[in-house]
């Protein structure tokens, strides 16, 4: 159960920043589903790459103490973001 929290917060997380980068780059010109998918599964790429250097910075020991927290949800929410910015500049680009 430890193991599926961080992924959790991470797809949220990355929900989230889809979401911002979706609103603020004019070329991402994709549907809600796509701009959800690219969110949730940046948020998760982002977050397993991201979250344990933020929580190596934050001090996290592992688990679910605090510093591994935050860096589930910045690691996620950039992710998220990027991909979504990306996904979104690609599918624009087509039209």
């Amino acid at each position: 159960m430890e193991a599926v929290i961080p992924l959790v917060i991470q797809a949220i997380s990355g929900l989230a920043g889809g979401g911002i980068a979706g609103k603020l780059v004019k070329g991402a010109a994709m549907a809600a589903l796509p701009k959800l998918v690219a969110g949730a599964l940046g948020g998760i790429g982002g977050g397993a790459a991201l979250a344990p250097m933020i929580a190596g910075l934050l001090g996290g020991g592992g688990g679910l103490d605090l510093g591994t927290i935050l860096g589930s949800v910045v690691g996620g929410g950039i992710g998220g973001g990027a991909l979504t910015a990306i996904a979104g500049m690609v599918l624009g680009a087509k039209k």
